[in-house]
């Protein structure tokens, strides 16, 4: 989908690897000033890169690299203050960071793995949302994209803690879109199905992986959600073969 970014400002977490970081491209290339977040220097500088090659070539993006480990709480608040100071504003979220723990029944599940797992994916995320919500309420088009999982609905077994993680975060997600409405900000998320990440790789061994799409190939159809033109708000986006499917979930 091609969509123009201009002059917009998008934080991007997990920026570093698989869908955030060609995620971060995309954004880039359509004209965005990109915050990256991630924990991996060497990816972030990666992406630097391949922003400033991309600018090189036809004058639109730009980055900001910002090291930072999402258990950081203070860190992600400190985040949202620097955008203010810099931007006054932000104009797309995606939430794309996350770890998926272990696959192991609940009951083998060491705590500080549930933890972690939790912390990452779940209060992260709120601390993130808390942190840049007045931000995207000053944007005339703000647009958050967090990503979900079909482990969320599919509640696989040996999956419980990552499944939970997914669940909660697309009920925060559901919430925040709710008490948004009368805000020009739409806020979805994405069930990005499986993808050619190293996180499906430790997910599931086995598995072929050119059997999967390319995460450059979701992210080229996420971006569309960050479209200020964008109207809808409050769903679930998942990929089904060629084409994403929207749905509400039950009021």
């Amino acid at each position: 989908m091609n969509i123009d970014l201009t002059g917009r400002t998008a934080v991007v977490t997990g920026a570093s690897r698989g869908i955030g970081y060609f995620l971060a491209r995309h954004l880039a290339a359509a004209g965005a000033h990109v915050i990256a977040v991630a924990r991996t220097v060497g990816g972030l500088e990666e992406l630097d890169d391949e922003i400033k090659a991309e600018r090189a070539r036809t004058g639109k993006g730009e980055a900001t690299l910002v090291p930072l480990d999402l258990t950081d709480m203070e860190g992600i608040d400190r985040l949202g203050g620097a955008i203010h100071e810099r931007w006054g504003k932000l104009d797309i979220l995606v939430a794309n960071a996350g770890v998926l723990g272990v696959i192991a029944p609940l009951g083998h599940v060491e705590a500080k793995v549930f933890d972690k797992v939790m912390t990452v994916n779940v209060t992260s995320t709120w601390r993130l949302i808390r942190s840049v919500d007045p931000l995207l309420r000053q944007s005339d088009a703000g647009r958050a994209i967090v990503l979900s999982s079909g482990a969320a609905h599919s509640a696989r077994a040996f999956w419980g803690p990552y499944a939970a993680s997914k669940a909660a975060v697309e009920a925060m997600v559901r919430s925040w879109a709710d008490e948004s409405r009368n805000y020009p900000l739409r806020i979805n998320a994405v069930d990005p199905g499986a993808t050619r990440t190293a996180m499906r790789a430790l997910a599931v061994p086995g598995e072929d992986p050119n059997s999967l799409p390319h995460p450059s190939e979701i992210a080229a159809r996420i971006v569309g959600l960050a479209s200020p033109e964008l109207t809808r708000t409050g769903e679930i986006y998942q990929a089904r073969h060629d084409r994403w499917v929207s749905y509400r979930m039950p009021e």
